[in-house]
């Protein structure tokens, strides 16, 4: 069901340091670096994300993506958001800065924070 989880910190260089000594020691390490965001997992695939604080009314904004079964149910996803009011943050499409055949879509629930359903093809 959940693909990944993020969280926006504070300071995320004391952030990160944080991670990477007690996530080190359960066998997990950084992924991916953005500079702004950082991912943590095993074997090329980030589980979970800390990122710098977000913009708005909270600088806490949470970030859950749920797994889709395929492109369609992304879509779909989308298309369910859209229709109960839901700001859009971004269209189906493949981010292939992530890797090859990760297919996302990100919406803002109603208390504001960043969802997104994805598949990886």
């Amino acid at each position: 069901m959940i693909d990944h989880y993020g969280i926006n910190v504070a300071d995320l260089a004391a952030s990160a340091r944080f991670h990477d000594t007690v996530l080190g020691v359960l066998g997990f390490t950084r992924q991916m670096d953005f500079g702004e965001a950082i991912g943590y997992g095993t074997e090329g695939h980030p589980d979970f994300w800390i990122g710098g604080a977000a913009s708005g009314p909270s600088n806490r904004e949470t970030h859950l993506a749920f797994t889709a079964a395929d492109r369609a149910a992304v879509e779909a996803f989308f298309e369910a958001a859209q229709s109960v009011g839901a700001e859009l943050l971004h269209a189906p499409r493949e981010w292939p800065e992530y890797h090859q055949g990760y297919y996302g879509a990100f919406v803002r629930d109603p208390d504001g924070n960043n969802v997104e359903a994805v598949v990886h093809s």
